[in-house]
């Protein structure tokens, strides 16, 4: 049963949380990262992959340090934006892709949840001590169109502060 309600999770895209997030152009470039602080310390990884697994085995995408850590904890998944095809978000779930929940859970943002479509900067709590931070960085480029006063630079002749010395 708790394998039907993963498998539905993965798949069914969720309209309250993307909606959110402003539209974006094909101009826009993405970047997913996620910060894990365990016993090891603190990790950053940049996201591209479809699927992470995320847990103690050696075997997961994301190995989490920590004995309160299920082996095959989380796994995270990429789906695209319903608005532009070039964008895409990544939704968090509990437990393995085949379904197998995790012992303890996942806590996002203070709330225990089955899964969640990542936000910039939500905290996802896998145990005591081991927790994730997502952040979406955006870089969008700008057209051939710029304002001047973006590049204004005020220069200071040398001989402007023996003015200010003397003083």
């Amino acid at each position: 049963m708790a394998g039907n309600y993963i498998k539905h999770s993965l798949i069914t895209h969720s309209s309250t949380d993307v909606s959110s997030d402003a539209s974006m152009t094909a101009e826009t470039n993405e970047s997913h990262l996620l910060i894990i602080e365990d016993d090891q310390g603190r990790k950053e990884f940049t996201l591209e992959n479809p699927v992470y697994s995320i847990g103690r085995d050696r075997e997961c995408n994301i190995r989490l340090v920590s004995q309160f850590v299920s082996r095959r904890h989380a796994t995270l998944v990429r789906l695209p934006r319903e608005q532009n095809s070039h964008s895409y978000y990544y939704r968090i779930v509990d437990g393995d892709a085949k379904g197998k929940l995790s012992s303890n859970g996942l806590m996002i943002n203070g709330r225990k949840m089955p899964s969640h479509d990542l936000r910039n900067e939500d905290e996802i709590i896998f145990g005591p001590q081991v927790r994730a931070i997502y952040y979406l960085l955006r870089n969008t480029q700008r057209s051939g169109n710029t304002d001047a006063s973006e590049y204004d630079i005020t220069l200071i002749n040398p001989g402007m502060t023996e003015d200010i010395e003397e003083l």
